[in-house]
């Protein structure tokens, strides 16, 4: 495939740039995720067969592919113009994926919400000694409350990293689920958790947007007990996630400055900056 013209779209745990052609090509860190996107690409192939509204591969394609020591997956566009899912549409989306039922061939893990904070916490070359400490600490209590938590929702196959900036619209209005690398097996109140702490916590979402997400899924995840502790779970993973590109962006350099002061100091979150 031609890599003239590529353009970034995204940068994060993966590069993400847009060919020619309405190809998507997807760009890990290391060859150590070839395992990993194996199974991605399991999930989607085995979601286009169920007809699920999910990003699809390009077809005829092997894949993954270890190019340079990093792995290499090919995708198909979504639209031309990239336009995120409203929170009804995402709440369907999670909701018609919570119904489910995958095969067992694909191999699943289970969610373990803090091990790639924790594997990344190690890795991190740009993060202060006495913040990486800092984070770990609080990890390491965050999994001992996550363990002590019972959960309501019945347990089963999950994306994992659930978010509106993870359902876009194609050309054609329908809202499509992206990002798959995070699909496990795990607590289904993972997944609904971003949205109520973008509400909650952030001020991204309006209270009315909110209220419409948990009707049209069907449950209130803020109105369970252990919602706390998943929120503050999710921010950690926000942070580190953030970290990975420290020294590369002003914004994002003050933007993590931000979010350690008010882990540290308890301050409230609403001037956090989505990324």
């Amino acid at each position: 495939m031609e890599d003239a013209g590529a353009e970034l779209l995204r940068l994060g745990s993966n590069a993400v740039f847009r060919l020619a052609g309405s190809v998507v090509v997807r760009i890990g860190r290391s060859a150590v995720e070839l395992a990993e996107q194996t199974r991605t690409v399991g999930v989607a192939r085995w979601l286009e067969e169920t007809g699920y509204p999910a990003v699809r591969l390009v077809a005829g394609v092997r894949q993954p592919v270890v190019v340079g020591g990093r792995v290499v997956t090919f995708w198909r566009l979504v639209a031309g113009e990239e336009r995120y899912a409203g929170v009804v549409e995402f709440a369907e989306l999670m909701r018609r994926l919570h119904w489910l039922e995958e095969p067992e061939s694909l191999g699943l893990p289970y969610v373990d919400p803090l091990g790639p904070t924790m594997r990344r916490l190690g890795e991190l070359v740009g993060l202060a000694d006495d913040d990486r400490e800092f984070l770990r600490q609080r990890a390491e209590s965050l999994a001992k409350r996550y363990d002590a938590l019972e959960f309501v929702l019945p347990f089963g196959m999950i994306h994992g990293d659930a978010s509106v900036r993870n359902a876009l619209l194609d050309d054609a209005g329908r809202a499509v689920l992206i990002d798959l690398d995070g699909v496990a097996l795990g607590p289904r109140e993972w997944d609904l958790v971003a949205t109520a702490m973008h509400y909650e916590r952030f001020g991204w979402h309006t209270r009315t947007k909110y209220e419409a997400f948990a009707r049209a899924y069907g449950f209130d995840v803020m109105n369970w007990y252990g919602y706390p502790v998943l929120a503050d779970i999710r921010e950690m993973t926000m942070v580190v996630w953030l970290a990975q590109n420290a020294g590369h962006s002003e914004q994002a350099d003050a933007e993590l400055g931000r979010r350690l002061s008010d882990l540290r100091s308890g301050g409230d979150r609403l001037g956090w900056k989505p990324f």
